[in-house]
């Protein structure tokens, strides 16, 4: 067990998350995606969540295995073209893990989700949450307008996601 590890998760309170998105960026956030999502047929999750809980702590969960139950969860694979994506934020690493479903997994590049991944992070490390996470999800879009353009059914919600 990562001992410094587990003591930033068990510092970071759960409020912290609505300090540093307060709702006027929940809304930014959500708007965001709804705009977005008119220019392609896919679909964009936001999820943040503070820190892990200490059942996963101990097991020695990390950020990308969360990102996966949380894909799960939130049925981000629960789309016509399979073009799915989420971007998770586990703030008490300022970890950013994007995970995209299978078919737009294909056209893109794992250093390209990484690119926004690290940009994202670049932006939280300075304070700059609101700007970090609309920066991913315009970066998102465009890929998935560049491999999916048009719209399609909004199959999943807009808002973001704090777990």
């Amino acid at each position: 067990m990562n001992w410094k590890r587990s003591i930033r998760h068990l510092l970071m309170p759960p409020w912290r998350v609505r300090q540093l998105f307060p709702k006027s960026v929940m809304r930014a956030i959500e708007d965001t995606i709804r705009k977005g999502e008119k220019t392609h047929s896919g679909q964009v999750c936001f999820a943040v969540e503070a820190a892990l809980d200490t059942r996963r702590l101990l097991r020695g969960v990390s950020a990308h295995e969360r990102t996966i139950e949380v894909f799960s969860r939130l049925r981000v694979w629960d789309t016509e073209n399979n073009n799915g994506v989420l971007i998770y934020l586990l703030l008490a690493e300022h970890n950013v893990e994007i995970l995209a479903d299978r078919g737009i997994h294909a056209k893109v590049s794992k250093q390209a989700w990484e690119k926004i991944c690290r940009e994202m992070e670049t932006h939280f490390r300075s304070g700059h949450f609101e700007e970090g996470a609309l920066t991913g999800i315009q970066r998102v879009t465009e890929l998935l307008a560049r491999h999916y353009p048009g719209s399609g059914p909004n199959t999943l919600s807009d808002r973001p996601v704090v777990l």
